[in-house]
């Protein structure tokens, strides 16, 4: 219905025509003008081209709705509205278990993976409502946090008469779902920052603790995409802006390289990230000397391993030499130093990394048919994983079980690497009795022992390791079975081998696929006819660790000495 009015209207007024009064009138209406009387009465002036007058008007009120969409647009990129599929569950994250949750991260995990900033994160907390991202973050983090042995389950989240295990297991895979679902309903992928990254990797370290390995490497692959869109690999994107971001970045980009290493080796994967940037500094934060200076050195051991030896070792190029390999082992010999300013947590992780990948050049050896019993460099022959079994002994028997938990499912594993590798060495290497001697059968009792003690031997490791002695071993199976559980370590071998290397394992290395049956001794040398060795293929992780009994100062918390 039209309505009359005592005066011309905005559009009539500025083309200088006569308005009919009625709203809207009628030139509006055949020129498709909006008609309004917002326009404050103004003293007439000279008449200009009323077509020009028309265009400028459509022009402007064209520009206006755009704008208007355009900001609207905009807001919803920033909080976009939730369908009920995508919202959050309520009451699941609670304040206790957020606390719970940021506290064992920073006492336990923080100097493996240094990659959040306290005060920020508990910041974060506290705009938790209002960002899906930082949500989704907070959850991801809890999820992981619950999935590692050792966190305690808020009172608020136990049910009486269930386990605490198997609660916190429970709540950190629910967990885990929430973060997925709520996280689909934000636009991470084309505008990601670092929470993103962040996220991403903490799904990843969720599915390895629940031992689902191709969905953790496709979410680990995401979290390094994701790192390359926002440039975390070039140099120059770290020259300016906030200094605790940065120094955040840096750091998540090397965990993500060395991550990355490790799986490759293990699960056969390709490289993405190269060593492109600068390490961290010593000097991003007092506070930190010791964690940083472990960190660093863990970087630098998986530094050597680039796509040349990945590339060996998932037999997608040829072309490596007896120097070549025997440089390498000296190299991850050299690696640490025999004290590390290091936590204790970190030199259970440093050392035995150093000696599995010690173990990886030795299998990457044998495929290649280069090692020989008469061979004056020890690391190029059948029995070196004898050695690197028993300075894994020795340090893992001066290492605190809770160091050694904290790294979760992945150093159990690296140990059962070494144990499988011991165990198919001696199968098939003439081994000289000693009796007053350690020999290798106690290296591999030590190591049945370790397994079938941390974690509450709680793990599918045991049971495989048991089958492989049975088929390799089969006159040690009955004996060693009866043995357990052990005793801890023998001092004798502590004492008798102290000088030796120490090594430290990741908490995202797995063992080879379980179906393994051992190493491929097919095609060895000639060298080694006589006891029917021949050379064969790495299988996909296995592993042998060498270490130092390590010296834990007690007085400094903080310092680990090796």
């Amino acid at each position: 219905m039209s309505t009359t009015v005592k005066r011309a209207c905005d559009a009539c007024h500025r083309r200088k025509v006569r308005c009919n009064g009625v709203h809207p009138c009628r030139n509006c209406s055949q020129a498709a003008l909006v008609c309004t009387y917002n326009a404050i009465p103004q003293k007439k002036g000279p008449k200009g081209s009323r077509a020009k007058v028309i265009s400028e008007l459509r022009d402007k009120q064209k520009n206006s709705e755009l704008a208007l969409k355009l900001q609207t647009r905009l807001h919803e990129l920033e909080c976009p509205p939730l369908s009920p599929t995508f919202s959050r569950t309520p009451g699941l994250l609670s304040p206790e278990m957020i606390s719970a949750c940021i506290e064992f991260f920073f006492e336990h995990m923080y100097p493996t993976m240094p990659i959040l900033h306290r005060p920020r994160l508990q910041h974060m907390v506290m705009d938790i409502d209002n960002s899906v991202e930082t949500y989704c973050l907070i959850t991801s983090l809890c999820a992981f946090m619950m999935i590692q042995p050792g966190v305690r389950v808020p009172e608020s989240h136990v049910v009486p008469g269930e386990i605490g295990k198997v609660v916190s297991s429970a709540t950190g895979t629910t967990l885990l779902d929430e973060a997925l679902r709520v996280r689909k309903g934000c636009e991470y992928i084309e505008s990601p920052t670092l929470a993103t990254v962040i996220t991403s990797f903490f799904l990843f370290g969720c599915y390895f603790g629940l031992d689902k390995h191709n969905t953790a490497w496709f979410h680990l692959r995401e979290a390094t995409t994701l790192a390359q869109i926002l440039g975390m690999q070039d140099e120059s994107n770290y020259r300016t802006g906030d200094l605790v971001d940065c120094s955040r970045r840096r750091r998540l980009y090397w965990l993500l390289f060395v991550t990355e290493r490790a799986y490759a080796l293990q699960r056969h994967r390709p490289l993405t990230l190269h060593a492109t940037i600068e390490l961290p500094t010593l000097d991003e934060d007092p506070d930190e000397t010791v964690a940083i200076s472990g960190f660093i050195s863990l970087v630098r051991l998986y530094r050597p391993f680039d796509d040349t030896f990945v590339g060996l070792w998932n037999q997608t190029r040829a072309g490596c030499s007896t120097a070549w390999l025997a440089q390498l082992q000296k190299q991850l010999m050299d690696a640490l130093p025999t004290y590390l300013n290091s936590t204790e947590s970190q030199a259970a992780d440093l050392r035995t990394s150093q000696q599995w990948l010690r173990t990886m050049v030795w299998q990457l050896s044998i495929t290649n048919g280069y090692l020989s019993s008469t061979s004056a460099d020890v690391s190029m022959t059948f029995k070196y994983p004898i050695e690197i079994s028993r300075d894994l002994v020795a340090v893992t028997g001066n290492l605190s079980q809770q160091s050694m938990e904290v790294h979760g499912i992945g150093l159990i594993e690296k140990l059962f690497d070494v144990a499988c590798t011991l165990t198919d060495v001696m199968s098939c290497v003439p081994i000289d009795i000693n009796t007053f001697e350690v020999q290798p059968r106690d290296y591999l009792n030590q190591f049945l022992g370790l397994i079938s003690t941390l974690r509450g031997g709680d793990s599918r490791y045991l049971p495989l390791l048991l089958g492989r002695i049975d088929e390799a071993l089969p006159a040690m199976a009955a004996p060693i079975a009866r043995s357990l559980p052990l005793l801890p370590v023998d001092h004798r071998i502590q004492e008798t081998y102290e000088s030796s290397t120490s090594s430290d394992s990741t908490p995202y290395s797995s063992p080879p696929v379980p179906s393994k049956t051992g190493l491929d001794f097919s095609n060895l040398t000639s060298s080694m006819s006589c006891i029917g060795i021949t050379s064969g293929a790495p299988s996909a992780g296995a592993s042998t660790l060498a270490a130092v009994p390590p010296l834990y100062h007690s007085a400094n918390a903080q310092e680990y000495l090796g």
